[in-house]
């Protein structure tokens, strides 16, 4: 295991980074737990906001250059780096802004004297993938250093460069050493660290296995978690969706960051069997029309995957699937080229019995499916062991509504995909995980509501 910056749209391998040692590791630990213990929880939330607030402003002036990080380490399309930038840079901004009303101090409604303080709880271990280099980082750091905890970042292997840029903007903004330090650490380094007592807090995006080993080490470290997870996510197009603004949505919903994100589209269902045929032919002549190639080019689309392992991985779960008796209509190679690029592809005839009905698949790979009934689209769309996102389409919102309340996931969104904000909170049921991130609600997972009561 080893840590390096791998460039996806050409293979090449351009730096790597040493593991730290096991000493170096327990020293950023000893470092985080002393700051937080002597200084950092003791500063008003306002002047950590304002280095939180500052760390924003510098990510902006310096867009330019940390889009450019993106690109190289796993070959973002640079207009949706510069989306991605934007972004972190607004959830940094987001708590910055509201973290003294989210922590202020709450009566309790009938009991006098009595009233909730909101007090951090100390270092959180944070262990975060490669697919948003920053966006993932900045919904762990900008809560968590305005409530006052400080961060240890294990981030992915394959973005060093892109971790340690985000690492620089607090040091520059001004936080002191210790508030969020970079781990480039293996899996048993990570583990020791769970069973570490000054660890409280952990919270990991990644995969099913991920999360269910990090959850069973610190369950039996009693430990707080929130483990974000994957999906399955399903787009309902219902009989009343306007038949291009759905397919338009379907389309970026599935191909955003080279369909590499949790809450992608992964899953079209469209209630009409000759709707669904109607459909489907939209969606094959837009796919095939996407361009796919050199991300730094403003017309592409489509830029390559973040590894050779997850374009292997994604072309097995094809072949996997043809063989389980799907079809594919669309796609379904890898380009002849050099660098880690799939054809944007669409399967369709996946039954129950085929792997790919119960897989995520990260990549540029939408399944299909047309069906009777909105009951039978409803059944569908929850038949998964996961629940992170859903999508539902309709021209009659109020009709919509009532279908997103049988969907089984944490979030919903009618007539649109990619709806992300900072005020937003983001999370899962079922095998996508638990707890959110995001909103207020983010800002809660590692604080200590601590009960005071004055006797009368």
């Amino acid at each position: 295991m080893s840590f390096g910056t791998t460039d996806p749209a050409t293979g090449e391998l351009v730096k790597e980074f040493p593991l730290q040692s096991d000493e170096e590791i327990l020293h950023e630990l000893e470092t985080a737990d002393r700051l937080y213990h002597e200084d950092w929880k003791y500063w008003p939330v306002a002047e950590r906001a304002r280095v939180v607030g500052r760390a924003a402003q510098i990510l902006r002036e310096k867009r330019d250059a940390y889009v450019e990080y993106l690109t190289l380490e796993i070959g973002k399309v640079t207009r949706f780096g510069y989306f991605e930038v934007d972004l972190a840079a607004d959830i940094l901004d987001y708590y910055a802004e509201h973290g003294e009303r989210f922590l202020a101090e709450r009566p309790l409604p009938g009991e006098p004297g009595a009233k909730l303080v909101a007090e951090p709880i100390g270092v959180i271990l944070a262990i975060e993938p490669w697919n948003f280099p920053y966006y993932q980082l900045a919904r762990v750091a900008a809560p968590q250093l305005v409530a006052g905890n400080v961060i240890l970042m294990k981030p992915a292997e394959s973005v060093p460069q892109c971790a340690l840029a985000f690492a620089r903007l607090f040091e520059k903004a001004g936080a002191p050493e210790g508030a969020y330090m970079n781990l480039f650490c293996s899996i048993d380094q990570v583990a020791r660290l769970i069973d570490d007592f000054r660890v409280r807090g952990v919270t990991l995006t990644g995969s099913e296995r991920a999360g269910t080993s990090v959850g069973e080490r610190a369950g039996h470290n009693l430990k707080k978690t929130v483990l974000e997870l994957g999906g399955s996510d399903p787009a309902l197009v219902l009989e009343g969706a306007p038949l291009e603004h759905a397919v338009e949505h379907v389309v970026m919903g599935r191909t955003y960051n080279s369909g590499q994100g949790c809450v992608n589209v992964k899953r079209v269902i469209v209630v009409g069997r000759e709707r669904g045929e109607e459909i489907l032919a939209a969606l094959k002549e837009r796919f095939a029309a996407i361009k796919v190639g050199d991300p730094k080019d403003e017309d592409t689309l489509l830029g390559p995957l973040s590894s050779e392992r997850a374009l292997e991985v994604l072309l097995r779960q094809i072949e996997d699937a043809k063989a389980a008796g799907a079809r594919v209509v669309q796609g379904g190679n890898r380009v002849d080229r050099p660098g880690f690029f799939i054809e944007p592809t669409i399967i369709t005839g996946i039954r129950e019995d085929n792997p790919l009905y119960g897989e995520e698949a990260f990549g540029p790979v939408l399944s299909f499916y047309g069906v009777d009934s909105e009951e039978e689209a409803i059944e569908l769309a929850n038949a998964t062991r996961f629940g992170l996102g859903s999508y539902v389409f309709d021209a009659d919102v109020e009709h919509a509504q009532q279908v997103a309340s049988r969907m089984e996931s944490g979030m919903v969104y009618i007539n649109s995909c990619f709806a992300d904000s900072p005020g937003l909170p983001f999370g899962g049921i079922k095998n996508s995980g638990f707890g959110r991130e995001l909103s207020e609600l983010g800002i809660g997972e590692f604080l200590n509501r601590k009960l005071v009561r004055v006797a009368p």
